[in-house]
């Protein structure tokens, strides 16, 4: 089978400034675990700070208002866009879509391999924000004006210097590396399946994939337009966002959150499509409702883009509009629980394994869905107006992103890693891995739940001014939360030492040792350049197991009988 390209004969063609999408995906995916540990660091430190108000934390020192600010706002900054984008979307996409679909790269090489890079650029640039004069961005990861502005009558003086304009090109190049890559996502999917792969053959983590690059696609140019006139604002003195010159500050909420809610999806979807397909390999049942699963989230990627106002119930919303958006937010939790649902009927009377892949799977079910039905509370104005800004809001937020990126992306890892490695994980340190992070996750984000209600306000650096804040109950929250982290971030040692032993004295993996269906599983393990000795055929759908009548309980894509 001859590839779209030439097989690299050199080190940087290779592994630097690769063409192939395997490269390509392992690059986004240590940039973003990289990314988390800067991020998770970050964490640290101000729930520290929040923990123990005005003292040296371990491995730092004493930190600002100031810092606490910038370090709570490049963390939330960090791990939505430079964690959880890269790894869930990019990462596993790149890996995916090519062998899944049965063919030997992605549609334009180059063109991926650009994307990567100036989403590196971006990186560079936005941790450069730490060492420029004037400090880091400290407006918030939403960057709402005036906090995130220059030049207006009133200014935080933390927001002033380099960091801002930083913050926002990083921003703004990271999207456009999204871009390029969404386009080689689509093109290869739709142009480049093997024959007899029809849509509705597709695996559905192809089609996951596919319908967050296209929200991606349709929602992020507001905000790149946004991005572009807040910088204007900031070094060329317009004032899109100034209302003493005629501009609105309620704006870029608008432009920002019609962007920002679909990107929830844009990092949910991937994990969907991890979800179904290791629920039906260990559960060795075809997946319930294929096809109400794909309609669900057609129905739910139109749905995300008539939400977004329900972030600003408090931002002087017509009340008539807020009624809208309340209807739309909980109208759009029916498609997800259509499929939750069909998770759930996946299992049912299924010869379930639990191998730490499903753990995963079945941990991202049970805490995904603590996010979701706090959500439906959220999607009520009444509600919203009490809890806005609070850490109620904050443990509800977390429950939808880290069961989406920590689950799902920990349960892609394990799932895909002898495909991609040649060699299989342990599953002592996977399993000890798992419950570590599941007891240390649910340890810190449940206090915040009850002290989000008892009125606790995020973004504030010292809670000593509000007596109501600092009882003993409320410090006590504070520590336990603060102490859950310090366990998750603790909790994933056994990670990496699992990925780190593995690679070097794993057993040594057969092409299909999940005994799967679909084509990635036909190349060998790790698969070389152009992934297929052959062009796989396809007979059937990806979830053929357990079929009346036939010996195995697997029935693979390019099996004819």
């Amino acid at each position: 089978m001859s590839a779209t390209h030439p097989a690299p004969t050199s080190f940087w063609r290779k592994y630097i400034f690769a063409t192939d999408h395997k490269v390509i995906g392992m690059q986004y995916l240590l940039t973003g675990i990289f990314m988390g540990l800067i991020g998770g660091f970050l964490a640290y430190l101000f729930r520290m700070q929040l923990a123990f108000p005005g003292q040296a934390i371990p491995f730092f020192k004493v930190i600002t208002a100031g810092e606490y600010n910038s370090f709570a706002t490049m963390h939330g900054t960090i791990m939505i866009f430079w964690v959880a984008m890269p790894i869930l979307l990019a990462a596993f996409g790149n890996f995916l879509i090519p062998l899944c679909v049965g063919t030997e790269d992605m549609a334009f090489p180059t063109l991926n391999m650009m994307s990567y890079w100036v989403f590196f650029i971006s990186t560079v640039i936005l941790l450069s924000s730490f060492f420029v004069p004037g400090g880091t961005f400290a407006g918030g990861w939403t960057a709402y004006p005036p906090l995130s502005a220059e030049g207006y009558a009133v200014k935080p003086s933390f927001t002033s210097g380099l960091g801002g304009h930083f913050w926002i090109i990083a921003v703004a190049l990271e999207f456009v590396a999204f871009l390029m890559g969404g386009i080689n996502f689509l093109v290869t999917s739709f142009n480049m399946r093997a024959p007899g792969l029809t849509f509705f053959r597709l695996p559905l983590v192809v089609w996951m994939l596919d319908i967050a690059v296209l929200i991606f696609m349709f929602s992020v140019g507001p905000l790149i337009a946004g991005a572009v006139m807040l910088l204007f604002d900031r070094t060329v003195g317009t004032g899109f966002y100034n209302p003493i010159t005629g501009g609105d500050p309620i704006l870029f909420q608008h432009l920002f959150w019609f962007f920002g809610h679909p990107e929830v999806y844009v990092i949910l979807l991937p994990t969907i499509g991890f979800l179904s397909e290791i629920l039906p390999v260990f559960s060795r049942k075809p997946i319930f409702g294929y096809k109400m699963i794909v309609y669900s989230t057609l129905t739910a990627g139109v749905l995300s883009f008539i939400v977004w106002a329900h972030h600003q119930f408090v931002s002087g919303i017509n009340p008539k509009m807020a009624t809208f958006f309340s209807l739309t937010t909980i109208l759009i939790s029916v498609p997800f629980a259509v499929i939750i649902f069909a998770s759930i009927a996946t299992l049912w009377g299924g010869s379930i394994q639990l191998k730490v892949p499903m753990l995963f799977a079945l941990g991202f079910i049970a805490e995904f869905l603590i996010g979701g039905v706090t959500g439906i509370y959220l999607g009520s104005s009444a509600f919203d107006i009490y809890a806005h800004g609070t850490y109620f809001v904050i443990a509800h937020f977390h429950y939808t992103l880290i069961p989406t990126v920590l689950y799902g992306g920990f349960a892609a890892v394990y799932y895909w890693y002898p495909k991609f490695i040649g060699r299989m994980p342990n599953e002592t340190l996977g399993k000890i891995h798992f419950w570590v992070t599941t007891i240390c996750f649910n340890i810190i984000f449940i206090p915040l739940f009850f002290g989000g209600l008892m009125g606790e306000h995020r973004r504030i650096f010292d809670y000593s001014a509000w007596p109501s804040l600092v009882t003993p109950t409320m410090i006590l929250y504070r520590k336990i939360a603060t102490y859950g982290l310090i366990g998750l971030i603790i909790g994933q040692i056994p990670f990496f030492v699992n990925m780190i032993m593995s690679l070097r004295r794993g057993t040594w993996a057969t092409n299909n040792p999940w005994k799967a269906n679909t084509l990635e599983w036909v190349a060998p393990s790790p698969p070389p350049h152009g992934n297929f000795t052959e062009t796989p055929v396809v007979y059937r759908g990806p979830y053929e197991f357990s079929v009346p009548g036939r010996e195995s309980d697997y029935w693979p894509q390019n099996k004819e009988s």
